[in-house]
């Protein structure tokens, strides 16, 4: 009977370690995209092309990543078959992963768009410091998601989920801005979309971010809160 109870004891201990690992290995894919977010950012506010080159590079240091995750989680899954609060915080990770490297993505898109903004030399214009803000709100968006997966902090996420609609304000005052200037001079319609198209970029990691805040709701509470009013959100927290 002892036997039987410490082999349990010892599959419990390896299956903790196993979803410990995992959750470093997310934090990790995390440190990694908000690294790359934060070069995009530098490399469009000081003009560095150069930069601009290493960001789209480490996507694919992102992108193996994910694939290493995601083949954990199917073997965890397949060894373990987890339930309850197991079974949540996989499949928080496994969402939490897809949107990490989506943000990896619209970081390389930034990049790429950085390259193409100051290589056609269409910033006489320049109007790069209108995307500033809702960059920095995006970038701020993703650590404070990351910073709430890592402490399971709900209070932290529903932060995130806040700043959404500061963002969403950014975007839509980024367009109007964007309008005066090409109808002031139909010169700036190039360099006006390809910083609508920045400003896009942010506006999606802002709601990856979201998501990721939604999901770690989810992995504590147990409730999904996707599509869900800020006031009923903010409820589920305080219960």
């Amino acid at each position: 009977m002892n036997d039987i109870s410490d082999n349990s004891q010892h599959t419990h201990k390896q299956f903790d370690t196993e979803l410990e690992d995992l959750r470093e290995k997310v934090l990790l894919m995390g440190g990694k995209v908000e690294n790359q977010l934060g070069k995009a950012i530098q490399a469009l506010t000081k003009a560095d092309v150069e930069l601009s080159d290493l960001v789209v590079k480490e996507d694919n240091s992102v992108n193996s990543l994910e694939l290493e995750i995601d083949e954990n989680l199917s073997s965890i899954i397949a060894r373990r078959q987890p339930i309850a609060i197991d079974l949540r915080t996989l499949l928080a990770i496994s969402k939490i992963t897809t949107d990490l490297e989506r943000i990896g993505d619209e970081s390389s898109k930034i990049a790429r768009m950085t390259k193409l903004i100051y290589k056609s030399e269409h910033l006489q214009f320049p109007k790069v410091t209108i995307v500033k803000s809702i960059g920095n709100l995006a970038s701020d968006m993703l650590r404070q998601s990351l910073d709430s997966f890592a402490r399971l902090d709900v209070k932290t996420s529903f932060s995130v989920l806040e700043s959404d609609y500061e963002v969403n304000e950014q975007f839509q005052l980024i367009i109007r801005k964007l309008i005066t200037f090409v109808l002031e001079d139909p010169r700036t319609i190039s360099a006006a979309l390809e910083l609508l198209t920045v400003a896009k970029a942010f506006e999606r990691i802002g709601d990856h971010s979201k998501n990721i805040s939604e999901h770690v709701v989810y992995l504590v509470k147990g409730t999904d809160v996707r599509h869900t009013s800020i006031d009923d959100v903010r409820k589920e927290i305080q219960d």
